[in-house]
């Protein structure tokens, strides 16, 4: 029978994933056969497995650190916000419909749990350990009798549970005791272990503070985790976003991007491996004034498309944004950006919103209508030559990237596409993606994940910095290796405040039961 440890902590935000993460790869590097876990998660960060499934972006990191490619038995319920207290609820990977937050938590949640039974099962048959995060909190009372991620499953599997608290914000040992103090009896003795996240300063000022905790609540204090600045690992949710502001004042030397962030955007880890180049500065943006002088604009992917495509009409942001395309400024969109840079966007079934078309940018000449199934699919692509930017030569072989989105988008004039999926669906194709304005300034594509491509991340960057007349870059950047490099760092650093020989005595003391 596999061991398992459980991860929940005080309030949503506090580190569990990324502790999660540390320790699927530090039993990882045990030699352990070892599987992130999370039975349901609520983001608009997705990904698509090689099954064509979607599952949140979290366990795919997980998965990465413990040498996994991801599954969706990783992240059995996923909810993606579409607005309105409304969700769409994928099960299994695959989208059953779209539910209000009531409807969801009162009437549905409990029937989703059967597919995190069935998921851990077949977990339980392949793997030795099995890390398993909560989400929020365990002791949201009025939510309770329907979580089906946190308690529930603790029990189910009889896993014990460390849980954790983030001392950066303020306020932790209260956090610790009252959580600790409205779980029911059953459920504070499935805890067998405290972590202080997010630390900072002289470890020894912490001291009389963990011995209170031990007496208060009987409960060992397992470690104390430093503050991680730079983690280099991608970010679970729009949380994080609230880390990524930047006034708009240019730094010198570097190129300046900004990220359109409108209030559905998904998928925004599409522009980690771009911030992480040394010579970039990667912003959000939420209203015009914020815009300030790019050298690129990014336009995102949106749960709700038509919704935020509006709102950046009534907030002054699309006449901003194409004011500075006529100044000269390039614009990428991708996948709802892309939908949203064209004519028009129909929705004759209402999936999205009641509105059933709404007009677009006007920059490209596409019509996209919305249809009831939603297309998931790994590609490989190809770029052959394309014009953007004021480059007349941007090429790569073998981008792998992954489609996630709804609906068919028609060409109304001969188009110029810059990318050619060469593999999708599993099976080898040859199909036209995207769109490029005629004078190369605006471009749309479909593809996730596209900038992850070393060589053709930096070939743009290098068309960037040649239109403002600066030397291109000839150093290249590995962005696997930079990944391994952070997961073992970050491992390095968890399993130094850790008391591993404790955590281990724990887990061996919860496969007995």
């Amino acid at each position: 029978m596999s061991k398992s440890i459980m991860l929940m902590g005080t309030s949503s935000h506090v580190g569990k994933s990324i502790i999660t993460t540390a320790l699927c790869r530090i039993f990882h590097r045990q030699g352990l056969k070892a599987v992130p876990f999370k039975a349901q998660n609520m983001a608009l960060n997705s990904y698509v497995t090689r099954e064509g499934l979607e599952m949140g972006r979290a366990q795919v990191a997980q998965a990465e650190a413990a040498g996994l490619e991801p599954m969706v038995d990783m992240n059995p319920v996923l909810l993606k916000p579409t607005g309105h207290s409304c969700s769409q609820v994928i099960i299994s990977g695959k989208p059953v419909g779209n539910m209000s937050a009531r409807e969801y938590h009162t009437g549905y949640s409990l029937k989703a749990f059967s597919a995190v039974k069935e998921a851990l099962v077949r977990l339980q048959e392949q793997y030795e350990v099995l890390v398993i995060e909560g989400a929020g909190s365990p002791a949201e009372v009025n939510l309770k009798a329907n979580d089906i991620v946190n308690m529930r499953v603790a029990k189910h599997l009889e896993a014990p549970v460390l849980l954790i608290a983030d001392i950066d914000r303020g306020g932790a040992l209260a956090a610790l005791v009252g959580t600790l103090e409205l779980l029911e009896e059953d459920e504070r003795a499935l805890v067998k272990g405290l972590v202080i996240n997010k630390f900072r300063g002289d470890i020894t000022l912490l001291q009389p503070a963990i011995d209170f905790l031990e007496a208060k609540t009987g409960k060992p204090v397992l470690g104390v985790v430093p503050h991680i600045d730079e983690i280099g690992i991608d970010d679970e949710d729009s949380v994080s976003l609230e880390e990524k502001q930047s006034a708009p004042q240019a730094s010198e030397g570097k190129l300046r991007l900004a990220v359109i962030q409108t209030p559905k955007i998904s998928n925004f880890t599409d522009f980690a491996s771009l911030s992480a180049e040394p010579d970039v500065e990667l912003y959000y943006v939420q209203e015009a004034s914020g815009l300030g002088e790019p050298d690129l604009m990014l336009l995102p992917g949106s749960k709700n498309t038509t919704e935020d495509l509006l709102h950046l009409r009534e907030c002054g942001l699309e006449a901003a944004i194409k004011e500075k395309v006529q100044q000269g400024t390039p614009l990428w969109g991708i996948c709802g950006g892309y939908q949203m840079l064209g004519e028009k966007i129909r929705d004759p079934y209402q999936m999205e919103s009641d509105h059933g078309e709404v007009a677009g940018f006007g920059l490209l000449p596409i019509i996209t209508t919305f249809s009831k199934e939603k297309l998931l699919t790994q590609v490989k692509a190809a770029c052959e030559g394309m014009g953007f930017a004021g480059s007349k030569s941007l090429q790569a072989e073998n981008m792998p990237g992954y489609e996630i989105h709804m609906g068919q988008t028609d060409f109304m004039a001969e188009t110029i596409h810059p990318f050619t999926i060469r593999q999708g669906k599993g099976e080898d194709v040859t199909e036209h993606d995207g769109a490029v304005s005629s004078d190369g300034m605006v471009l749309g594509t479909y593809i996730h994940g596209i900038f992850d491509h070393d060589g053709f991340r930096r070939q743009l960057l290098n068309a960037l910095r040649q239109k403002k007349g600066w030397q291109a870059l000839t150093e290249q950047r590995n962005q696997h290796k930079e990944k391994e490099a952070a997961y073992e760092r970050l491992a390095d650093v968890v399993e130094k405040s850790l008391d591993m020989g404790k955590l281990a005595a724990i887990m061996d003391e919860g496969e007995d039961h």
